[in-house]
C-alpha cells in the first residue's frame, strides 16, 4: 500500500486532540481520554485495526506512526511513544512490532515508561494492577487480532492497585541504569 493511501486511510479513522486541555474542557462530553498507538512496519496493519477498536471502547486514538508497511526501525516509534507520555499527549500507548520485544525494550530505556509485553490478558491485567504499566507492547506476528483486542481492552480497563505496588513502582522509577550495585 503506498504511503499516501495508508496515511489518508488512517487520517479518516483517527482524529487528533490536545490532551493538555484544561480540566474543565475534560468535563465536556466531547472530550475523550487519549490512547496513542505506535508501530513499526510489521505492526502497521494491526495498529489500524486497534485504532478503530480503541475508539469503540470510548478512547481517542492518537497515531504516532508508522504510516505504511515500508521497513522502519521500531526504536523510532518507541521514542515517539515515550515522548507522547512525557508530554501528556496520551495516558497510555499501544506499541506494536513483530514480537513486541523491540518496542518494549526501546521504550523502557526512559525512566517514566513502564512498557509490558502482553501475550495474553492475564499479563495485561497484571501489568496494570501490579506495575502501573503505561505501554502495552504487542506481537503482531504471533497474536490474533481478537487476542490483541482482548489484551488492549483488559489493559485499558484495569486500574493500578497502588499500596505496596506503588512502593515498587516508585522504586522502579528511581533506578539509575548508570549505577549498578557496587559501582562507585
Amino acid at each position: 500500500m503506498p504511503e499516501n493511501n495508508a496515511k489518508r486511510g488512517l487520517e479518516e479513522r483517527v482524529r487528533f486532540v490536545n490532551v493538555s486541555a484544561p480540566p474543565d474542557a475534560r468535563d465536556n462530553e466531547e472530550w475523550m481520554e487519549t490512547v496513542a498507538l505506535a508501530s513499526d512496519h510489521r505492526g502497521f496493519d494491526l495498529k489500524l485495526k486497534l485504532a478503530d477498536f480503541v475508539k469503540e471502547l470510548g478512547y481517542q486514538p492518537l497515531d504516532l506512526g508508522t504510516h505504511s508497511t515500508d521497513r522502519v526501525d521500531s526504536q523510532d516509534y518507541a521514542i515517539a511513544a515515550a515522548a507522547a507520555l512525557k508530554e501528556g499527549k496520551a495516558r497510555f500507548v499501544i506499541a506494536i512490532c513483530g514480537s513486541g520485544n523491540g518496542m518494549a525494550m526501546a521504550a523502557n530505556r526512559f525512566s517514566h515508561v513502564r512498557a509490558a509485553i502482553c501475550p495474553h490478558t492475564t499479563a495485561a491485567r497484571m501489568a496494570r494492577q501490579h506495575n502501573d504499566a503505561n505501554i502495552i507492547s504487542l506481537a503482531a506476528d504471533y497474536m490474533s487480532r481478537d487476542l490483541a483486542k482482548d489484551c488492549v481492552e483488559t489493559f485499558l480497563k484495569t486500574e493500578f492497585l497502588g499500596g505496596r505496588y506503588g512502593e515498587r513502582v516508585k522504586r522502579l522509577t528511581g533506578l539509575d541504569p548508570k549505577k549498578l550495585q557496587g559501582d562507585k
